[in-house]
């Protein structure tokens, strides 16, 4: 009778024991990679943090942050009625960063989410098809990339117009080669395993060999990517809104927050200094917090830790 069971003692074959332990052991190892590395739970928790202020702003908000105004309180300082100081026109500062959460990082997943499915495709066919088609594609991605981000992201804007929209569209549109030199990497690493072969011999055609094997072998250095680029893309929003070209008054959108302080003239730098500073520190937090988590799943994801 044959032996059906595995060397060193493991389940039987065919019970399918063996891979929920090793998918477990997997999910374990990462979790306490990630969880190990403090800046990464830092950055976690801050973006928890900001998700959970963006749900709930009307209950956080202590005003309307785009109708009530106060003239003879603009660029009052912080305040038991307002903690953050008031603005160019007299609106709680507070209350508008606490909207902006909405705003900002909406538009930066929105961008990002555009550039992770675009990219992911383009890299998906590039790499799995090779040849002409990897060709054609990854030197159209070069002519993307020869281009400084932020100014391609501007010329984009100016072509289909001033707005959140069209920023964020732009944003997207400008880091889809990243992702997508990312995923082609992936699967040409991939394509050639054993457990695609194995697909291949079974019958499996070309949308069941790349669903079931490549795509999901491919996720984790996108899902690093795509994190790494949220904090960009925040950044560039940010910034497109800044120059006037993103969200405009009185959107309470943290580049803009910013553009409007500057706009207001020189009181701004005598008196209004807070105006500037908590949009620019929340800013700053939000993009490290994004990068920390990135950096941490890198780590949890990088074979390499475990040697």
């Amino acid at each position: 009778m044959a032996d059906t069971t595995l060397a060193g003692g493991g389940a039987p074959a065919g019970t399918g024991a063996e891979p929920a332990v090793e998918t477990r052991g997997r999910f374990g190892d990462f979790r306490r990679a990630f969880l190990g590395n403090k800046l990464a739970v830092f950055g976690l928790s801050v973006m928890v943090f900001f998700a959970l202020v963006a749900l709930f702003a009307p209950v956080l908000a202590p005003y309307d942050p785009i109708r009530d105004q106060d003239l003879a309180g603009k660029f009052a300082g912080p305040s038991a009625a307002h903690l953050l100081g008031q603005d160019e026109l007299g609106r709680d500062i507070l209350s508008r960063l606490i909207y902006g959460v909405r705003i900002s990082l909406t538009a930066g997943l929105a961008a990002v989410s555009i550039a992770t499915v675009v990219g992911a495709a383009v890299g998906l066919a590039a790499g799995y098809a090779g040849r002409w088609v990897d060709a054609v594609l990854m030197r159209l991605m070069d002519v993307i990339l020869a281009f400084p981000s932020i100014l391609l992201a501007i010329v984009i804007v100016t072509i289909l117009g001033r707005g959140l929209t069209n920023a964020l569209l732009a944003v997207g549109i400008v880091y889809i080669p990243q992702m997508a030199r990312v995923v082609r990497s992936a699967v040409i690493s991939v394509r050639e395993r054993e457990y695609v072969e194995a697909e291949r011999a079974l019958g499996a055609g070309h949308a069941q060999i790349v669903s079931s094997a490549i795509l999901p072998n491919s996720m984790a250095p996108l899902i690093v990517q795509a994190t790494l680029t949220l904090a960009v893309a925040v950044l560039d929003i940010a910034a497109l809104s800044f120059l006037g070209l993103g969200a405009t008054a009185p959107t309470p959108e943290w580049g803009a927050m910013l553009t409007s302080a500057f706009r207001s003239g020189f009181g701004v730098f005598v008196q209004g200094q807070h105006a500037i500073l908590f949009p620019g520190l929340v800013i700053a937090l939000s993009v490290v917090s994004v990068n920390f988590v990135g950096d941490g799943l890198r780590d949890a994801f990088d074979p390499r830790r475990k040697r």
